[in-house]
């Protein structure tokens, strides 16, 4: 960043000066950062269209492979007046983009070459300056924009249409007109391929949490149904676990008694039996010890 111009809006976020060249004050750099990767990944999140715009030379592949890498669109070439505020003839040079595309993927029978030369001229000379944003489909949510100087135009009709717009300012760029400026080098090409990533993960991360959201319950957050889940597992454990314990050990305990008894009930008339056959003899020797016991009786009126 060398001392060349310096806009006075951007004084508050330089740090200070060294050799010539000014250095970014990065404590005001970081939250203004996270800030603008935030609201891509919301935009994102909501399945929204992110457009990267950065057609100085140092930025033309970084912002194209960024923006592929994420499935966003891009502007890496020329931009045109109109772009955004005259959608409706961009989107017909967009569909005619389309048709030349799929007509020259066909065999092409009565088209002489020359005929063929000229289609494929104008294939490549709409492909140049709409093959990133021939899906876009609409005007775009919002707009990250390397160096704002160059893209002066993008930036006036981002806000003529009150589209959000994330820029990249150099010491010589002017904040007015940016919904959230990032202070920072837009000219050295590893600058350029840190924000352009940076921005990348943003969306990324934004449609992987728009996809778990729709998965889930729509009304609640993504940790909620876990909370809910892991209440409902401890809840039939405890149930299944506690009352399954007591059943057993009362079936068992019953069991065992039900065959105390039956052993008791055996047994005991087993023991009464021989009672009984002991019994019996003595009672039969009674008997019969008795008449022994009446004869002396006998004997004695005998003998008067």
């Amino acid at each position: 960043m060398l001392l060349i111009r310096t806009v006075p809006r951007m004084a508050p976020y330089i740090f200070g000066e060294r050799n010539g060249i000014h250095i970014i004050d990065l404590e005001q750099t970081v939250p203004m950062l996270h800030r603008a990767l935030e609201a891509v990944r919301e935009v994102a999140q909501n399945r929204g269209r992110v457009l990267f715009v950065g057609t100085k030379r140092q930025a033309t592949d970084i912002v194209k492979e960024a923006a592929m890498r994420c499935a966003q669109n891009y502007v890496n070439h020329r931009w045109l007046g109109g772009m955004l505020t005259n959608w409706k003839t961009i989107s017909n040079s967009i569909k005619r983009l389309k048709q030349l595309e799929d007509l020259l993927k066909e065999e092409n029978v009565g088209l002489t070459k020359k005929e063929l030369l000229g289609l494929e001229r104008e294939r490549n000379k709409l492909d140049r300056a709409l093959g990133g944003i021939k899906e876009m489909a609409g005007l775009p949510d919002i707009v990250v924009i390397v160096d704002t100087n160059k893209e002066s135009i993008a930036v006036q009709e981002a806000r003529k249409l009150s589209i959000p717009t994330i820029g990249i300012l150099d010491s010589n760029s002017d904040p007015e007109g940016i919904s959230m400026p990032v202070p920072g080098n837009d000219d050295a090409m590893r600058a350029i391929s840190l924000y352009c990533n940076l921005f990348a993960d943003a969306v990324l991360d934004g449609l992987q949490a728009g996809l778990m959201g729709a998965e889930g319950d729509p009304g609640e957050g993504d940790e909620a149904p876990a909370e809910n889940l892991d209440a409902g597992e401890e809840t039939t454990v405890t149930v299944e676990k506690k009352p399954a314990a007591k059943p057993a050990a009362a079936v068992e305990a019953s069991a065992d008694e039900a065959q105390a008894q039956e052993t008791k009930a055996e047994d005991a008339p087993a023991e009464e039996a021989p009672a009984a056959a002991e019994t019996a003899p003595e009672e039969e020797a009674s008997t019969e010890d008795s008449p022994s016991g009446e004869s002396p009786a006998e004997d004695a009126e005998k003998a008067k």
